[in-house]
């Protein structure tokens, strides 16, 4: 029919997709930076300051697929959060592999 796509709506294709999630170590180095680029620019206001940290900004939210400082801050908590839980789970043995020892020795 004209005017009718044969495509499916933006959001339908968006949910298919699958998410890239930053590195943690990529989002700390991207906040230590902004951070700094941050206290910068209020102690120096100049144009080299400003732009820097508009870069900066601009990769953060990049990166964490969003669009705006805020959203991109509450993002990179979000991931260096769950690499804090992802690396606790992985270094708490398993029931299973803490009862091998008290098994065997009976």
């Amino acid at each position: 029919m004209p005017g009718q796509s044969n495509h499916a709506p933006r959001s339908a294709v968006a949910t298919r997709c699958p998410v890239l999630m930053p590195h943690p170590m990529t989002i700390r180095t991207l906040l230590e930076r902004y951070n700094c680029l941050q206290l910068r620019h209020e102690q120096d206001p100049s144009d080299d300051a400003r732009r820097k940290l508009e870069d900066v900004t601009y990769t953060l939210c990049v990166s964490t697929g969003t669009l705006t400082i805020r959203d991109a801050l509450a993002a990179a908590d979000l991931v260096l959060h769950r690499a804090a839980v992802d690396q606790a789970v992985h270094q708490v043995p398993s029931i299973a592999a803490a009862a091998r020892p008290i098994a065997n020795a009976a």
